[in-house]
């Protein structure tokens, strides 16, 4: 069976109304309200460390992603973020306090001070990577591993569209 690929773009949105694509949307929308709420960060938060806050995570996961390609400074977290520059520095000076970064010399430019994550944050981190592991498998729980591994490879092809799709937008260039 040879399947053309669908053209949903070049469909009439309002002929949507009671197909798949109608129901990925509703589903999209409803997944952006826990997003948006943080659940799974909060509860992991809620479980792991208490004391922190979202803001504090948000630091410690862009650290995480950015050190392996470059040394990470206050600019490049605010930058990830989106966020002030001042903001980020007070973040990170709070987690600085609590042993979870440090700030040290550059490699590269000793003028330049660069965070990196300590043993406690990189642990902070693994616990809190392994909450949201066990939300993810409690939410999985009865699938079998047929639909787990077919969700799990259709939703990164679908996360990955949504990425190239909001690329080409954002330098707006057509699909």
């Amino acid at each position: 069976m040879n399947e053309k690929p669908a053209r949903i773009h070049e469909l009439d949105p309002l002929s949507l109304e009671n197909d798949s694509v109608s129901s990925i949307g509703q589903s999209m929308t409803r997944m952006k309200l826990m997003t948006g709420r943080r659940l799974i960060g909060r509860l992991a938060i809620q479980s792991v460390a208490p004391d922190l806050e979202l803001s504090h995570l948000d630091v410690l996961d862009a650290v995480r992603r950015a050190q392996p390609a470059e040394e990470v400074t206050v600019g490049t977290i605010a930058e990830m973020l989106r966020i002030d520059p001042s903001r980020a520095s007070r973040v990170v000076a709070d987690m600085v306090s609590r042993n979870i970064l440090r700030r040290e010399a550059s490699q590269a430019d000793a003028r330049r001070i660069v965070v990196v994550m300590t043993p406690i944050g990189q642990r902070l981190l693994a616990e809190i990577r392994a909450q949201k592991m066990a939300l993810i498998g409690e939410i999985l729980d009865g699938w079998s591993q047929k639909d787990v591994d077919a969700f799990a490879a259709l939703y990164e092809r679908f996360i990955d569209g949504y990425e190239k799709a909001f690329e080409r937008r954002d330098k707006g260039t057509p699909g």
